[in-house]
Formats: structure tokens, sequence, C-alpha cells
């Protein structure tokens, strides 16, 4: 943005709002001001620090300051000049703070005339936009759209229908704007309503339309086609906070998986992580990012009911004996790599036999499916191995404590998230059939993000209470 001393007008682009195919040439604009002509250009860097300090150049973070002479002679030989701040007139001494006077007297500088010329490059997508859309009518309206999400190459839009008109100059300037984006898409149904595995009917506005995407998070790779599974950057931050939680060498159980944005960087982290989700195509990329990122040894993949994954795994989790030796890093020589031994391992991770969390994020319904809690250490789990008593697996619990649960969910919104806590809280204690207050130990109601104007996304987290899982049904 220009100085605050300049006229933010004067910065603006030109407007059209007719405009229907994008004109980049339209967007050219001269910008009458003054510059300092540096007579010796060793002088140029002090010239700069002292102009600045006396907030005579031109401050704008976009605008390099530091231009060629004017006098094509000048600027072959090297010549330089520093951009004023149009409110600093080259005639006008009394414009000129006294720092310029005394550069000027003593024959360090001259101040000539300066035509600076901006274009297209130079405005953003903000800009752009509000130069060729017309404004919200009405406080109340939306405003003219600014942010998107990015997955990969691909920028996803969520526009209102005031803007359809407009959709492809939109696309078109985001792209231009955003040199990583190759193909921009307009959402046309809601995710979570329309499909059960969260995917969503879209337009291409902008670009190929090609979905396979790769992007990294957590220091991991994730490739998925875009088109036929669920991802959300926005809730990176999110993925990032539950994975701290989880310590080496614990199980983790990840209900709802999509394509590993826990489990992958879980197995990272080496834990132990057994991953599910329904959607076929979720798995089938789950199961190449675990490959990708090499976390074989750690994670395990499901294809299956998140409801019933949860009984499952728990009891396939007592029975199941795995272990993964670690071993120090060793440099390879490519000049003897015989003489490379296998080292000793450092140590080795024994798998638990009973998860210290579950993941469920499908915040649309993940809290209906926590029925699958209650009795899943009692009689009732048809899936519990025969060979392993409940006295057994409460000697289990009394060592390593019961699991944590992460139930991603939707509620209202307000300033303080009071009324939608103690909402959250009644809706699991009906699900579970205990009660869970805001009060209760460990129990915790994480705001995630907003979602909509009235409607946020939260992380309900608590321990699962030891009447619940070992209640006989």
């Amino acid at each position: 943005m220009a100085s605050s001393d300049a006229s933010t007008d004067m910065f603006a682009p030109p407007i059209n709002r007719a405009m229907k195919v994008l004109d980049r040439s339209f967007f050219q604009k001269t910008i009458p001001t003054s510059a300092a002509r540096i007579f010796n250009s060793k002088d140029i860097s002090r010239c700069r620090k002292e102009l600045t300090a006396s907030r005579e150049t031109l401050q704008n973070s976009r605008l390099d300051p530091v231009r060629p002479d004017t006098d094509q002679e000048r600027a072959q030989k090297g010549g330089k000049c520093l951009l004023l701040r149009p409110e600093v007139v080259h005639n006008d001494r009394t414009t000129w703070s006294p720092k310029l006077r005394d550069l000027e007297q003593d024959g360090t500088l001259g101040v000539i005339p300066f035509q600076l010329n901006l274009d297209y490059d130079y405005f953003s997508y903000s800009e752009i936009t509000s130069a060729i859309i017309p404004a919200p009518e009405k406080k109340s309206d939306d405003e003219i759209p600014q942010g998107f999400a990015l997955a990969g190459h691909v920028a996803h839009l969520n526009l209102r229908e005031r803007y359809w008109p407009y959709k492809h100059l939109i696309a078109t300037v985001l792209a231009d704007k955003n040199p990583m984006v190759k193909t921009v898409i307009n959402k046309l149904d809601n995710v979570g309503t329309e499909n059960a595995f969260r995917t969503f009917q879209y337009e291409v506005l902008y670009g190929e339309d090609n979905m396979d995407v790769e992007l990294r998070e957590q220091g991991c790779i994730f490739k998925f086609d875009f088109a036929k599974v669920y991802w959300n950057t926005r809730l990176h931050t999110e993925h990032e906070r539950l994975c701290i939680l989880f310590k080496e060498g614990e199980a983790v159980c990840d209900v709802m998986a999509g394509v590993g944005p826990f489990a992958v960087p879980g197995g990272k982290k080496k834990c132990f992580v057994w991953a599910n989700d329904l959607n076929p195509e979720s798995y089938k990329s789950l199961v190449d990012n675990i490959r990708i990122n090499k976390v074989g040894d750690f994670v395990r993949s499901w294809n299956m009911d998140g409801g019933d994954f949860i009984k499952k795994a728990s009891a396939d989790l007592l029975k199941s004996e795995h272990q993964v030796a670690i071993y120090p890093k060793t440099k390879f020589s490519r000049s003897a790599p015989e003489n490379v031994r296998k080292p000793e391992p450092i140590k080795t991770l024994v798998q638990p036999r009973i998860f210290a969390h579950y993941v469920m994020n499908l915040p649309a319904s993940a809290i209906t499916f926590l029925p699958s809690f209650i009795g899943l250490y009692s009689s009732s789990n048809p899936h519990l191995p025969s060979n392993i008593s409940i006295d057994e697996i409460k000697q289990l619990v009394t060592k390593q404590g019961l699991p944590m649960v992460h139930a991603h969910c939707f509620s209202t919104k307000s300033d303080d998230n009071v009324a939608e806590t103690k909402e959250i809280c009644e809706e699991i204690s009906r699900q579970l059939g205990y009660e869970i207050t805001p009060e209760t130990p460990e129990v915790h109601i994480y705001d995630v993000r907003d979602v909509a104007p009235k409607k946020r996304m939260f992380c309900a987290t608590f321990r699962l209470p030891e009447e619940v899982a070992f209640r006989e049904i």
C-alpha cells in the first residue's frame, strides 16, 4: 500500500465496472511525483537512509524506491534516483524537508520531476477485483470475495450468487496474482449435506480440470484427487494441534482418517496409528500417502464404517502384537558401500494394547458415533478376543489409563462460547448415557474455526469414562 502521506486514491487502479473479459492493458496509471537524483552512486545508501528517516522517500512495499535516472545518458552510466512521496514537489522547496534541502544545497542530489508508471502487475488481487466488481449496495451484503482455499495447485472458491456474473474475471485475476495456482474452481453445493463423503460438485473457472493435487503439511507429502476426497487446507492448525498431543510409542485410532492428515504425521512421530475411512477413494489415497511418506511400520489402514471400526480396532489391538526397532541414522558411502554395516537398534517400540487417542474428524456427525464406545471393553463387544478376560483389560486400563476422545462437531456461534460448550457436553452425555459437563476433569471444548456467519467448528475432547467403556449392554 502507499504511504499514509500519499492519497490512497492516487495509487488505486482505474475503475471499469462494465468489464466482462479481463483486459490487463486497461490497468495503466501514471502518477506525477518527484525523485532525488543522486549525483554520485556511492551516496545512494546514505541518501536513502537519511531521506527515509525524514519521511521523504516513497514508502511502498511493492515499489523499489531506487530507480534508473530519467536521463538515458545518466542511466547508461549507472545513474540512480530515489522516488519521493507525491507531496514533495520538485519545484516547490516549501514541500521539502530541511534534510532534503541540505542534501540539495551541498550538491549531493537534485530534485527532479518523475512520472511513476503503474500497470496490471503492480495492483493486487483485491484492488483489481474491487475495480471491476460493483461494491455491495448495502453494508449487510456480502463483501467482495477475497479469500480462497488452496489445495496444491487448485484454488477453491465459494462464491455467493451475486458474484456469479463475475466468476471468470475473479478466477483469472486470482490465478494471475498467485503463481502457484493453475486451476480455479467454484463449489456448487454444501460439503457434508449432499454427499456422505464430504465431496462436492464444482465448476472449473480457470485452467484445466485437473484435480490430482500434491501438497505438504507437517513435513509430510499428501497426494489425492481433490474431487473425490475431503481436504480442507484451513484445518492445518487443527491437524498440528492434535498431532502435538500424540507421543512416541502411543497407539492412536483415527476413525475418519481421510487421506491421512492426522495419521501420517502421527506415524512420522513413531506413533502406532490405526487409520480408517469409509470413502474408498480416501482409503486409496491414505494407503498411497502411507507409502509415499514411508510410515508403513507405524500406520495401518482400513476401509469400513467408523462405528464398526471403533469396536473392532479396540478389540483387535488387545490381541495384536507389533514392534518396531529404531535404528540410528547412518551415512551411506558410495565409494565403499560394502563397509556400511547395519547398526544395532537404539530402542524397540512395542505397540500398546489400548489406544491413547481416538480422533473423530467428521464434524457433521462424529458425535453420533459415540455410542460405539458404550461397552467397548465389555462382553457386549462381539470382537473382544475370547482369551482375554475383562479383569485383564481392567488391569491394562489401570496401568495405561483410558483413552482420550477427540470428536469434532458443529455448533452455533457466540462471543464467549459458553452456551455452545454446554450444549456440546449435553449432546455427548446423551449419546454416551453418562453425564459429561464443562467442569468434568479433562473435558475441553476447543474452538477450531468459523465455518459460516452463525456456525462454528469445535473439537470436544474428553477421557472415555470407565463406566461407559465397561458397561454391559
